[in-house]
């Protein structure tokens, strides 16, 4: 049986990077964000719903979705936020269970589920009994707001804003079984996922 294991944490905490590394090693990594893109693709029903109920302001030139826009609208307005992910996250959360589905056939040892909001939407519920441990990629909010403002040119109070609209570095913490700290650089990432695939294969093996 394939072991499920869940890689959250902060926004600019360095997800990515993590789960890069792990993907460099031979893992399958399922990332929501990047499901949440695909059932939002042109010709798909994501994006159609979404144009009926935002219109088409929301859509790029080339009729893609304009992130940017959209995001600017929900965090700015609860109700078409709540829309939002009554419409998109039963779709990829099916999406993710096909993935891991597949894995479970193909007899692999673990997976690598990238979810950035389970703190604030999985854990508790039933759908978190399908993962076996809690990976946080854990960083100060300094880091975060520092990163943050190189990456999207935002102010401080942009970056702070989003940090604030987390769960915090202390919820996240009480939820993990395991944590990467992602304050220095992308060789000690490396070395501390290298370090956590023995342990999560030595596991899944039991």
């Amino acid at each position: 049986m394939t072991y499920h294991i869940v890689l959250t944490g902060g926004v600019a905490s360095g997800k990515s990077a993590a789960s890069h590394y792990f993907e460099e090693l031979g893992v399958t990594v399922i990332d929501a964000d990047v499901i949440a893109r695909e059932v939002v693709a042109i010709g798909s029903e994501g994006l159609k719903a979404v144009t009926e109920y935002f219109g088409k302001e929301v859509l790029n030139n080339d009729g893609s979705l304009n992130r940017k826009a959209l995001r600017s609208i929900v965090f700015h307005n609860k109700q078409d936020r709540e829309w939002l992910n009554q419409l998109l996250h039963p779709m990829i959360r099916s999406q993710m269970k096909s993935l891991r589905d597949e894995s479970e056939e193909s007899k692999e040892l673990y997976t690598i589920s990238v979810i950035p909001l389970y703190a604030e939407t999985i854990y508790g519920t039933n759908e978190a009994k399908q993962y076996r441990r809690v990976l946080v990629v854990d960083t100060t909010e300094s880091v975060q707001r520092e990163r943050l403002m190189q990456r999207d040119s935002s102010s401080s109070e942009q970056a702070d804003a989003l940090i604030r609209a987390q769960a915090s570095r202390q919820e996240r913490l009480l939820i993990a079984d395991d944590v990467i700290s992602n304050n220095s650089d992308l060789q000690s990432l490396k070395q501390q996922v290298i370090n956590l695939d023995k342990q999560y294969r030595d596991l899944a093996r039991g």
